[in-house]
């Protein structure tokens, strides 16, 4: 993990093509900005978790016909 300290106002670029900017930083909460090409999902850790579970959880129950189904 790299870990670097910004201040209010000042960003970091990813990729070239994303940019993660400090907005505000009020007590123990920071906003931050995020600008990425549309085609980047985004999602906060804990949606992007939930998510994921959902999808695990579909695979695991789907039946062989379900997914012989899904191949036509």
């Amino acid at each position: 993990m790299l870990a670097l300290a910004r201040k209010a106002n000042e960003s970091i670029v990813i990729n070239d093509n994303i940019e993660v900017t400090v907005l505000e930083i009020k007590g123990d909460q920071i906003k931050i900005g995020i600008e990425a090409p549309r085609s980047v999902p985004i999602y906060r850790k804990e949606i992007y978790q939930q998510i994921q579970k959902e999808n695990r959880d579909s695979a695991s129950t789907a039946s062989p016909e379900t997914l012989s189904g899904l191949m036509k």
